[in-house]
């Protein structure tokens, strides 16, 4: 059931969507940003019904962040008008969530489910007598106007998700876990996640997962070893459990049991699962759209209330950039050296030390030479490891990062209220359909470029 706040926001939407192109027609002249290189393709009128670059895989990579996942919700909902449907979809926390119900249900109800989900999770926590349409707060908020006014809801709603829960996700413990006995799962954690568990099983067909339409994969930790652990859908039958398991941040949430070990949310040990996509078992030409819901890069704060939003942006933004700038280098470093080793002589070209480095440099080249090795030596652990270093294909990157507005303070990510929802959505749907809009985004690197990252806030030219 769409809500009227939807339907008026879906409108809103349509609106500034429509009309985004005639106010850019209206300014020709303005001169674009200086761009280096081959010359820029003109910005597209519309995101709309593109045809699908030309890539071996789409990937979808969602990171965790509590209610800021609706901004990723918004940034699918951009790609299905677009027509790019992912081929892998990979999450942490909130973003397994997310990621289970895209690759959990038809391409035609994907959108669908994510609405449903993020508007039970958003409704309020009292019935609504006396028509504050959604929002129980609602004469409050016709009174306080402004940043500072916004701020103090907000402040409101996040207080009573910790008084309250989540409809559908999360529901406090009574009595709290210093009064319940040590050794039982509610000493463990604040909340109960089994609504949680419900919605899913309600909303995500796990069958259709396991059959690997899509491929899925989230991350979580390994509570005994310490060790980061992903459950895959080429490698594991997923359940609920598996889901539960990523979204387990401790204190809040208990752990989570998956055959017969015991998990924690995977953004304790890396927010970001973009490594297990361009540097997993699978090394084919990708485009990656990224949705961050933490920033990496801000302002000093000036008080401790900034100073706890700034650490959880650092924190949770699990050094995006810096992870990329790396593969980035080693990737072209890997492609740098396939090219060279294709110029030496044959004679040394032949050698035994120039087959390992054409191995090394090129997976196609050392396919050819592990299909004339005896089996003994493809069984070897040497070969193994060449295996999962060689790659020659080329990845683009495209990032899209929420970036949060000054009212918003460092309970952001569990403030669930309708009307932050739908600013979260709105700003994801806008930021994708404002990067879909520049064809650039989308076309391949070269191979020796190997790597590009596309980002709106650096790369746009609107």
């Amino acid at each position: 059931m769409v809500s009227s706040d939807t339907s008026m926001r879906a409108a809103a939407t349509e609106v500034a969507r429509d009309a985004a192109p005639v106010e850019l027609k209206s300014r020709p002249s303005r001169p674009p940003k200086a761009i280096h290189g081959p010359q820029v393709p003109p910005l597209r009128k519309s995101h709309r019904d593109l045809e699908r670059p030309p890539f071996q895989c789409v990937a979808l990579v969602l990171q965790g962040g509590g209610a800021l996942g609706a901004f990723q919700a918004g940034v699918y909902q951009a790609l299905v008008e677009a027509n790019l449907h992912p081929d892998w979809v990979s999450g942490i926390s909130i973003g397994a969530i997310n990621a289970a119900l895209i690759a959990g249900n038809a391409p035609e109800t994907r959108l669908d489910k994510l609405r449903a989900f993020w508007e039970q999770v958003s409704a309020p926590p009292v019935p609504d007598f006396f028509g504050f349409a959604d929002n129980y707060f609602g004469l409050a908020e016709s009174w306080l106007r402004g940043d500072l006014g916004r701020g103090f809801i907000n402040r409101l709603h996040a207080n009573a998700t910790l008084l309250k829960g989540v409809e559908g996700f999360f529901t406090p413990r009574w009595p709290p876990p210093y009064l319940s006995p040590p050794g039982t799962v509610e000493a463990t954690s604040w909340y109960d996640t089994a609504p949680l568990k419900s919605t899913l099983e309600n909303l995500v067909d796990f069958d259709r997962i396991n059959a690997c339409e899509i491929r899925f994969s989230i991350g979580a930790v390994n509570i005994r070893s310490g060790n980061f652990v992903y459950f895959d859908s080429t490698t594991h039958k997923i359940r609920p459990e598996h889901v539960l398991a990523s979204g387990a941040l401790p204190p809040g949430f208990p752990p989570v049991e998956v055959d017969g070990e015991l998990y924690w949310d995977g953004g304790l040990v890396s927010n970001t699962p973009l490594q297990w996509v361009v540097s997993g078992d699978t090394r084919q030409d990708t485009l990656t759209f990224q949705v961050d819901l933490w920033n990496a890069r801000g302002e000093v704060p000036s008080d401790l209330t900034g100073v706890l939003v700034r650490q959880k942006e650092i924190q949770y933004s699990s050094r995006t950039r810096a992870n990329t700038d790396f593969f980035k280098e080693v990737q072209r470093a890997r492609v740098a050296l396939a090219n060279m080793v294709e110029k030496l002589p044959p004679e040394l070209r032949d050698s035994d030390d120039g087959k390992i480095l054409r191995a090394v440099a090129d997976h196609r080249v050392l396919a050819n030479i592990l299909g004339k090795l005896p089996q003994e030596l493809l069984d070897s652990e040497d070969c193994r490891i060449l295996q999962a270093v060689v790659d020659r294909s080329v990845y683009k990157i495209v990032h899209l990062i929420y970036r949060s507005k000054k009212y918003e303070g460092q309970s952001k990510d569990y403030e669930f209220s309708r009307r932050s929802m739908l600013d979260h959505w709105e700003a994801g749907y806008i930021d994708a359909v404002r990067t879909l809009r520049h064809p650039e985004a989308l076309q391949p690197p070269t191979e020796r470029t190997a790597v590009e990252t596309f980002d709106l806030a650096v790369n746009g030219r609107e």
